[in-house]
């Protein structure tokens, strides 16, 4: 029996994959009735055991067309600006142009003690409320001039270089796992980091892979363990993709392998391949553990570590999070482009070098092939 908020034994490991505060609520009962409203029979069509059937499966359908982390975050965007409406003594519905680019200044340029946001947090934040309309079935114009000119000035005044976390390099991703145990947490702790860096995955890959196909309902992919290394099939954010990631040099490195021991010890050879531990860390559960498992385990073993210990610690915490595994392959292997961004699953070698913090950008010096 998997395990639930309700009825979770009290020595189990604390993770946030299973348990949600007020908001998460909210918001999860705002997208299941938006659900309910936009998928259902036409007027004229009486309802059957059979229409109400398909009528919940094509509801989980469109819930799953999003990601669900996406869905959260489009929920709270409605949820901010549903209050700042009021607050303003306006309503959010039918959709005004004019409120929302001045919605969009107060964000840019807050007149309250809200710290002003960046500019890739606005545009999302535009995104969601475009996609709450039209889950309402009312569309909006962001070509509207109150819209688009005042968000194309905000662009145009506010906007930066993306901040970017820093690369865990392979000395770094050595020190972190050398801090763990070798109680079945610390085994699956291992694999998780090793697993992540040798295959340049998101943290939603590493905790949505199961062990074989068709396992669970919510699996991202499966993995299949051969004698020169591991292929892991995702289903990602640009579609079905296969990584392979080969053997390491030692068993103490190779990702392979810890992920063996890690399966091996847990006694788990169905579904979710991370899962939770009980709270000794003796006990493989059922639950899979969540995305924020791995944001959390990076920074933890950054500290335990001592990586750029010459840092305050809320400082070095800033540092890293899930992206620094990607980066880090991205940065530190040493081999064709292409063979980077096909691991990485990237669409571009210009967003594979986004990733990479340090390469030779002169290598191909067009200076001197011009003839200079």
């Amino acid at each position: 029996m998997s395990e639930t908020p309700e009825n979770s034994p009290p020595d189990t490991e604390k993770s946030t994959s299973t348990s949600f505060d007020t908001s998460d609520e909210t918001q999860i009962d705002e997208r299941d009735r938006l659900n309910r409203d936009a998928i259902a029979l036409p007027s004229h069509v009486a309802g059957s055991g059979t229409l109400d059937r398909l009528i919940e499966n094509a509801r989980d359908y469109a819930k799953a067309s999003t990601a669900e982390n996406t869905n959260k975050a489009y929920a709270a965007d409605w949820k901010h600006f549903a209050r700042w409406c009021r607050l303003k003594g306006t309503d959010p519905l039918p959709p005004s142009p004019e409120m929302i680019g001045l919605y969009l200044t107060d964000l840019a340029v807050p007149t309250g003690p809200s710290p002003a946001l960046s500019v890739s947090t606005i545009d999302r934040r535009l995104s969601g409320l475009a996609w709450n309309y039209a889950q309402r079935g009312i569309s909006l114009d962001r070509k509207d001039r109150h819209i688009s000119a005042v968000l194309a000035g905000i662009k145009r005044k506010h906007a930066r270089p993306p901040a970017q976390k820093e690369a865990i390099l392979p000395e770094d991703i050595l020190a972190m796992v050398a801090t763990l145990g070798f109680d079945l947490r610390g085994l699956r702790d291992r694999a998780i980091l090793l697993l992540g860096y040798a295959g340049g995955l998101r943290r939603s890959e590493i905790v949505s892979l199961d062990v074989g196909k068709d396992d669970t309902l919510d699996s991202g992919g499966w993995i299949e363990i051969l004698d020169d290394g591991a292929i892991l099939t995702l289903n990602a954010k640009t579609g079905w993709r296969e990584v392979e990631i080969g053997r390491g040099s030692s068993e103490q490195t190779c990702p392979v392998h810890a992920l063996e021991q890690w399966l091996h010890f847990a006694k788990i050879n169905f579904g979710p391949i991370f899962v939770r531990t009980s709270r000794d860390g003796k006990r493989a559960l059922e639950a899979r553990l969540s995305d924020k498992h791995v944001a959390r385990l990076i920074k933890t073993t950054v500290l335990k570590s001592g990586i750029r210990a010459e840092l305050p610690e809320k400082d070095r915490l800033a540092l890293f999070s899930g992206h620094s595994l990607r980066a880090g392959l991205a940065s530190s292997a040493e081999v064709d482009e292409r063979y980077v961004q096909k691991q990485l699953g990237h669409a571009s070698a210009e967003m594979t070098r986004r990733y990479q913090r340090r390469r030779d950008r002169f290598r191909v010096n067009l200076t001197k092939a011009a003839g200079l």
